[in-house]
């Protein structure tokens, strides 16, 4: 736990602002507008992530400007600086997701460099799409200086005909339009209506998964994740936050004193009741590693073997994040798997309490006047559904959902491959029968590179109605709103030489979600004369940040972090 005596608030930045020989320093913060007496704050950054290329990032300013009104009440000077983003929803089908995952460490690094090259006291975080979290804290991290997350906050749902709308819908209704189920004026209707706002998309996927588990570790504040971004209450809990970090600066609270192993474990207990993106587990075990944590993929499988799933969300449930705000939000959660032994109390938060001090006055059992936060007696379902399956396919591990589908196990033929586009394409074409199992591969980080999240094949499997009748594997990963049956994260992966390159067309594969078995019933003699008779294919980039990702990027068992050294 973190030493909360008070220090010297502007310890760090006082190396650039003090002293004679710091004269020219000062010159270049007067230009600025600052006056000698803003010398003894501290110097706080305001990493904004503010965008127009997507809606998830483009409500972000008003909330960085909160922040800075907030770290300026409270005494600090406010420094703001600027992360870039990826919009995943624009990017997906396309090689502009082969970005996505690079962006983090993207942002990861322009934090690190900012904060530690401008001898920041704290920094305050303020993220809307994917990436933007793990990023984030990954930097924060990183720097280890008194640092908080501000969300950007969810989006409120569309409408049309009676039904709620999200992003996802307009993927699964490109599927329902080309199987024939939808009408081409339909179609146009809910691409005009499913997102009306800024905001991030408004299931638990990625976005919200990631917010809600930073809630739970104690690096955002309560209720703050499933804020709605139009919404005031969300830029009042900006300019709090900012206040509460301030106080951080001045208690020494770090992040590396809140991510702890046990935090972690809290985080993924969160995850697993609240039915989040299978992204959330390569993100935490770069978050891990970023903290020092040992922490692995096999960890989240003990997690999800004694966390029931306690909410009915989105994409496999009914709900959207800002019902789960109205139900009582992820305090509420918190707190029923805290009464149940599943959260460690003992972890420390940016605010100086405890979890179970932050959770002392919210109700110990949900409102009975909702359905979203089941109670611990009547579950979703018994254990967690983001499980870890092994077999000849993945030794190193692979990720699945498996609630809720109604054929838990399939085998078939292997419809193999080697790029996105050719297997959607399959897909509309109603090349791709029930009882296939289809194999997308060279797709992870290296192979990628990128390791490119799928939306488009899975959401068409889903409008073709074939999402519980086909199986879908790779070594690339999945939209935090997809759900069927799919395995991804494969590992290792084809261009590390995985046993997923040597797979054949027609090959039999198994998928077993109740045994988390992912097997290729093929001889190993076979598998082994495939693998001799193989060679590495060329790498897709040979400059720029791709290549370097392409070259440094560990597996997805290890989080595809650039620093496994």
């Amino acid at each position: 736990m973190a030493d909360t005596k008070v220090i010297k608030i502007n310890a760090r930045s006082a190396t650039i602002v003090e002293g004679k020989s710091r004269a020219p320093n000062r010159s270049m913060y007067y230009a600025m507008g600052y006056v000698e007496s803003d010398f003894k704050k501290p110097m706080v950054g305001v990493a904004n992530g503010h965008s127009t290329i997507t809606p998830c990032n483009s409500g972000l300013q008003k909330l960085a400007d909160a922040a800075i009104a907030g770290i300026e009440e409270a005494g600090g000077n406010a420094q703001v600086f600027g992360t870039p983003t990826i919009s995943d929803g624009m990017a997906m089908g396309t090689e502009g997701m082969k970005y996505s995952l690079v962006s983090r460490e993207v942002i990861s690094d322009c934090i690190e460099t900012c904060v530690q090259g401008q001898w920041m006291d704290g920094v305050l975080v303020v993220g809307g799409c994917d990436k933007n979290m793990p990023g984030g804290l990954m930097g924060m991290l990183r720097a280890n200086v008194p640092a908080i997350y501000v969300y950007g906050g969810t989006i409120l749902p569309g409408h049309y005909k009676g039904q709620d709308l999200n992003i996802v819908s307009v993927f699964e209704a490109v599927g329902q339009n080309a199987a024939g189920n939808l009408s081409d004026a339909d179609l146009r209707e809910i691409e005009m209506r499913a997102v009306p706002g800024t905001g991030s998309c408004g299931g638990m996927y990625t976005a919200n998964t990631m917010s809600s588990a930073f809630e739970a570790l104690g690096i955002s504040l309560p209720y703050s994740s499933t804020m709605a971004n139009p919404h005031d209450e969300k830029m009042n809990s900006a300019r709090e936050s900012a206040k509460v970090l301030v106080e951080a600066i001045k208690k020494g609270i770090k992040p590396r004193d809140i991510v702890t192993k046990k935090a972690i474990e809290n985080a993924v207990a969160v995850i697993m009741a609240t039915g989040g993106s299978t992204n959330a587990v390569l993100h935490f075990l770069a978050i891990a590693h970023a903290a020092g944590v040992d922490w692995t993929i096999d960890d989240f499988e003990r997690v999800r073997q004694k966390t029931p799933v306690l909410c009915d969300l989105k994409p496999s449930g009914k709900y959207l994040a800002v019902d789960l705000h109205k139900a009582g939000g992820i305090p509420q959660v918190m707190k029923v798997l805290l009464n149940a032994g599943l959260l460690h109390g003992d972890c420390l938060t940016i605010t100086g309490q405890t979890i179970a001090e932050v959770l002392k006055d919210v109700p110990d059992a949900p409102r009975a006047d909702q359905d979203v936060i089941r109670p611990i007696a009547k579950p979703m379902y018994a254990q967690g559904h983001l499980a870890i399956l092994k077999g000849n396919l993945s030794p190193e591990g692979a990720v699945a959902k498996i609630t809720g589908l109604k054929n838990p196990v399939i085998s078939g033929p292997a419809r193999v491959f080697d790029d996105e586009q050719s297997a959607l394409q399959a897909i509309l074409d109603g090349k791709i029968k029930a009882g296939d199992v289809m194999v997308l591969r060279y797709l992870g980080p290296k192979g990628g590179p990128g390791m490119p999240e799928m939306l488009a094949p899975t959401g068409a499997l889903i409008g073709a109605g074939l999402g519980e009748s086909v199986g879908l594997i790779t070594d690339g990963r999945f939209s935090g709103g997809t759900w069927g049956m799919v395995v991804g994260h494969v590992a290792p992966e084809a261009a590390a030489g995985g046993t997923i390159a040597f797979v054949n067309e027609g090959d039999s594969i198994t998928i077993d979600a109740r045994k988390l078995v992912l097997e290729l019933h093929v001889p190993d003699s076979e598998i082994a004369q495939r693998r001799a008779g193989w060679t590495a294919p060329a790498p897709r980039y040979t400059r720029g940040v791709q290549a370097k990702f392409a070259f440094n990027a560990a597996s997805a068992s290890k989080g595809a972090v650039l620093d496994d050294y």
